[in-house]
């Protein structure tokens, strides 16, 4: 049979203002960070190259190879927004590259202070010295390990997860609703036009009912990025492909990106919904802007609620398209069935999935809000260093079930 879908009012259509540039001085946030990393390699050469078995030339060209390193990184964080030379181009992946190794080496660092302490204490002279210089060896090579690997893992193409989602009085129609879900690509300075019709292959081959891409899609402009973002046209789903912005798309230009999307086929949805016509049956779909919209455009704040406006009480599952998991509070209140969500990357590479619940109640994977599931992909791309450590990026296929108590 068909689809039919009915349109949602529009009046979520305001316009969107891009967000400000600052010019002249940093901000104190970024300045902030860059004296983090300058602080940051410093420890590393003052507690590594001490007990590294080199000569005094050696510990020097190690201070010399720190220094570089700082460099590299705060060289390719600014060449990421000058996407359009060779040049930069270049310098992006370099940096970011080093990125990864540094941040493994600096993590593996502090990790091994904290076991050094209390096994120096318990060891006697010699073995404490052995393990000093054991160690400081055993971090800058774990480090470049973490990296390759890391790389690998990260510019393979993303695995497909199979998640089912079982729902409660399911219409018999719409058992077996397949959607599938892309979130964080993160297309920029390293991820290109082949790394997005690769995924484009993947997605076409499931056969799914709807595609959902939630948020965080790109990281530059339209005038840099679109012939890189030109093979989604080309996205195949019996009821087309929708999208949602993240917070990304405001750093990026998002009304720009908005228009160019809408362009290529997209569905964008901004706090509205959709009416599915499915086999007789009907679904509710509907997407909210990022969590933090507001900070960009107030008229574009999130709201779950307002994306229900003039829904049909009757229709149900309710299925929400919302970038941060955080959106899920709200979702639930709203009387959404289903929420998909990315963001958090899963955490990307330890240790940094640890800390992904100080800001997000979930890291990744399918959870329950009340009577609300959340599914949070781990990303179909990965962002800053090209690395992804116990991580695998992924491409979801989510399936609708009737629930067994339905």
């Amino acid at each position: 049979m068909p689809s039919t879908e009915t349109a949602a009012p529009r009046s979520a259509h305001l316009p969107l203002s891009p967000a400000p540039r600052s010019r002249g001085r940093p901000s104190r946030f970024i300045r902030n960070i860059v004296a983090l990393i300058a602080l940051l390699h410093i420890y590393v050469g003052v507690r590594l190259l001490p007990a590294l078995p080199i000569a005094t030339l050696g510990r020097a060209l190690g201070a010399l190879a720190l220094c570089a390193s700082f460099a590299l990184i705060i060289a390719g964080a600014r060449a990421r927004l000058r996407q359009e030379s060779g040049f930069a181009a270049n310098l992006a992946w370099v940096g970011s590259l080093n990125g990864g190794f540094f941040s493994s080496l600096a993590v593996l660092t502090v990790t091994r202070d904290v076991f050094l302490g209390p096994a120096v204490l318990l060891a006697s002279r010699g073995e404490a010295a052995t393990l000093e210089t054991a160690s400081a060896i055993a971090v800058p090579l774990l480090a470049v390990l973490a990296t390759v690997v890391g790389f690998i893992d990260a510019r393979r193409r993303p695995r497909v997860v199979e998640v089912e989602v079982p729902l409660a009085s399911l219409s018999p129609a719409l058992h077996g609703f397949t959607i599938a879900q892309i979130s964080d690509v993160h297309i920029g300075p390293t991820i290109k036009r082949d790394f997005v019709h690769g995924i484009v292959e993947i997605v076409n081959s499931l056969g799914v009912d709807l595609i959902a891409i939630t948020g965080d899609l790109v990281d530059g402009s339209v005038e840099q990025l679109a012939v890189h973002v030109e093979p989604l046209s080309r996205l195949q789903a019996r009821h087309g492909t929708y999208f949602v912005t993240g917070n990304h798309e405001y750093y990026s230009g998002a009304p720009a990106w908005i228009a160019e999307l809408r362009r290529l086929g997209l569905h964008v949805l901004l706090n509205e919904h959709r009416v599915l016509s499915h086999g007789g049956a009907s679904l509710l779909l509907a997407g909210v802007t990022d969590y933090g919209a507001q900070r960009f455009d107030p008229a574009q704040h999130s709201d779950p609620e307002a994306a229900l406006a003039g829904a049909p009480p009757e229709v149900r599952p309710r299925v929400l398209l919302a970038h941060q998991p955080r959106t899920a509070a709200a979702a639930a209140d709203a009387g959404f069935d289903l929420q998909l969500s990315g963001h958090t990357h899963g955490g990307q590479f330890w240790p940094w999935n640890l800390f992904v619940r100080l800001q997000q109640p979930f890291t990744a994977g399918l959870h329950r809000l009340g009577s609300l599931w959340v599914y949070t992909s781990r990303g179909t791309g990965y962002w800053g260093p090209p690395k992804r450590l116990g991580v695998p990026s992924e491409i979801t296929r989510v399936r609708l079930v009737a629930s067994p108590r339905s």
